[in-house]
């Protein structure tokens, strides 16, 4: 496979010397948190600036997962390159990637995956534990920018996966806000309808708590492109609702 380096980035890279596999797999960096070391190998983040420009460069050995197509398997970080390819293609906001390669070493699986660091984007879940002193309309566009992601998402035929506060970024722009998703490796295609839908969404929600049912009507209205009190907005509150129950009550 041939490495992958965003031609916006190039310049930067290659003025530090950062434009190859070997260059970044060499850097000494301090990891942001501990490795995982579930799959038989690792996977580490490290964070990196450049020139005022922040960027999250992540490694990985014999961290792999396998499919189906894949049956003596792949680098996770493959599977998110993909995800995040296919996404900037289909026109879904999501983290850029700046640079990905593999390499095989002494027998064993390296890869690299680097992305734009979104240093001027709060999660959702930072915003959530700031919810009661956020103004009014605030709250509003916050939740009409985290329905009309999803409506993105879903109308581009993809779910997420993983569509927790935690993997949904946003910030203001002028009078509304914009949002975008990070951790695309549970992407996978929308093949099941309203069952997708309800079972990408109902996480979101057991993990916002906070919200009041007018807050999920406002952003189901987002979603659906229809008026808080519709009834279509009133029957997709109460399958939710009914699947979040289920889920609370294993």
């Amino acid at each position: 496979m041939t490495d992958y380096l965003a031609s916006t980035d190039l310049a930067l890279l290659k003025r530090h010397g950062l434009n190859d596999f070997e260059a970044l797999w060499a850097l000494q960096l301090d990891a942001v948190d501990e490795p995982n070391t579930a799959r038989g190998g690792w996977s580490s983040v490290y964070r990196l600036e450049l020139e005022g420009k922040g960027y999250y460069l992540k490694r990985q050995c014999d961290y792999l997962t396998r499919s189906l197509h894949r049956p003596f398997g792949e680098p996770t970080f493959s599977r998110e390159f993909r995800n995040i390819s296919r996404y900037q293609k289909l026109g879904i906001p999501a983290l850029q990637a700046v640079f990905y390669g593999e390499r095989k070493h002494n027998g064993r699986h390296r890869a690299i995956l680097m992305t734009r660091a979104l240093d001027q984007w709060n999660d959702l879940d930072s915003l959530l534990a700031q919810w009661p002193e956020l103004d009014d309309a605030a709250r509003i566009a916050i939740l009409n920018a985290c329905g009309q992601l999803a409506r993105t998402l879903h109308g581009a035929g993809q779910v997420h996966g993983c569509f927790y506060p935690k993997h949904i970024f946003l910030r203001p722009r002028r009078e509304s806000w914009e949002a975008q998703l990070i951790d695309l490796e549970k992407t996978r295609p929308l093949l099941f309808g309203m069952r997708d839908r309800l079972r990408d969404l109902e996480p979101l929600l057991r993990r916002a708590p906070i919200w009041s049912e007018a807050d999920v009507r406002q952003l189901l209205a987002a979603y659906l492109h229809q008026p808080a009190a519709s009834t279509l907005v009133d029957t997709w509150l109460q399958r939710l609702m009914h699947r979040r129950r289920e889920k609370e009550a294993r």
